[in-house]
């Protein structure tokens, strides 16, 4: 029987006696890691177990974890049978924020605003020329927020969506333009620990969020081709409806600049077209309702940097349907196929620093003479439509 231990008691273990080993996926490390952890991909484990192997001590106890604690089990298991002592912590990386969680509670109120208090002056001071002056600057070159706007800011739990409702609030007390804010969290069927991690989040962070449960999640659980895109589309037109209810004519989601250019390569490349992913679109099914993006120019790398400056701890993914967010994204969209084309812009940055900017820019420069075809409200325009008459 494969031997298991719990974050508490592996709390209680000179640190000289083991090794902490992170099992998740490059993209899953952005979120945070245990502390003193190192990385081996659950590629290496399941292509070239002995080369994970060789990156161990055989003289320590070896503790491997997932997100949830149960692929973990697996490659525990594999370990064993190759003379390690090797254990999978209990709950994974969730027990271990269940642990900051817990201490949290216990925190008193002075030393919990305090915590907000810096985390509010990390956004005004240290992060004010790569968090609030782009959020800033999208809201006024884009027309984000107009006079009178009751804005539903969706706060699914991750990194994005928690900063943008934070810089809403650095905005708002700018008072340049009176608007309203309602923060919104759909609960789609979160398991509990992941409900508990927003909530706790929301504390921390002084967000005053409104839940909306939905039961999406059994909705979609026996669908086999494309589940992820139907929760997708089901969870906008959930939040658009629950939004109008509230009194809102706008819905705020926390796609960022890297969304967007990989959005525009995977177009071309997946696609065979040219599109963008707009800072903001009238809804065709709800009359009145918009959908805006204000970190449509902020980089995800500072956001990064923001919530490891500040020790947060994010959701990264609340599917019920798989151990990490690799076989889904939030629009729906494949993350293999994002994950690929997220490859593709780094390794072209490598000898054009400016591959990124020149992507983003392409769709503000395009030049109609030179298009071949292009639809609008629907219609196919084709070059050679007026081609005779010039």
């Amino acid at each position: 029987m494969i031997q298991e231990i719990t974050y508490s008691e592996l709390t209680t273990l000179d640190k000289s006696t083991y090794i902490l080993v992170d099992t998740r996926n490059p993209g899953s490390l952005k979120y945070g890691m245990i502390p003193d952890a190192i990385s081996i991909t659950p590629e290496t484990f399941e292509s070239d177990i002995e080369r994970a192997a060789s990156q161990l001590d055989k003289t320590k106890r070896i503790v491997l974890y997932c997100t949830k604690g149960q692929v973990s089990l697996g490659y525990a298991e594999a370990l064993s049978n190759m003379g390690f002592d090797a254990a999978s912590l209990t709950g994974g990386y969730n027990s271990y924020l269940k642990f900051l969680m817990d201490q949290q509670k216990d925190e008193d109120e002075l030393a919990l605003k305090e915590q907000t208090a810096n985390i509010e002056k990390s956004i005004r001071k240290k992060f004010h020329k790569t968090l609030f002056s782009p959020f800033a600057k999208a809201c006024k070159h884009y027309e984000l927020i107009k006079e009178g706007d009751h804005i539903c800011v969706c706060i699914s739990g991750g990194k994005d969506s928690m900063l943008m409702a934070k810089l809403f609030q650095e905005i708002q007390h700018h008072k340049k333009v009176n608007f309203d804010l309602t923060f919104l969290v759909m609960d789609p069927g979160y398991s509990a620990i992941n409900r508990q991690l927003i909530e706790s989040n929301a504390r921390l962070l002084g967000i005053p969020v409104v839940f909306y449960e939905s039961d999406i999640f059994d909705a979609v659980d026996t669908v086999e081709n494309s589940p992820c895109y139907l929760c997708a589309r089901m969870r906008r037109g959930h939040l658009y409806s629950k939004a109008k209810e509230l009194g809102c004519n706008k819905i705020a989601l926390g796609h960022h600049y890297d969304d967007v250019i990989e959005t525009i390569l995977m177009g071309m490349l997946y696609g065979a077209q040219v599109q963008t992913m707009m800072p903001k679109l009238h809804s065709t099914n709800f009359e009145g309702m918009e959908l805006i993006r204000p970190l449509y120019l902020i980089r995800q790398d500072d956001i990064i940097a923001w919530q490891k400056y500040n020790g947060l701890h994010f959701l990264q993914c609340a599917c019920h349907f798989t151990e990490t967010c690799d076989s889904c994204a939030d629009d729906g969209t494949s993350a293999s196929k994002r994950l690929e084309t997220r490859k593709l812009i780094a390794e072209l940055k490598k000898t054009n620093p400016y591959v990124e900017s020149n992507i983003f820019r392409s769709v503000e420069n395009v030049n109609l003479a030179t298009v071949i075809a292009y639809k609008q409200d629907g219609v196919k325009h084709h070059f050679l439509d007026d081609y005779d008459n010039i």
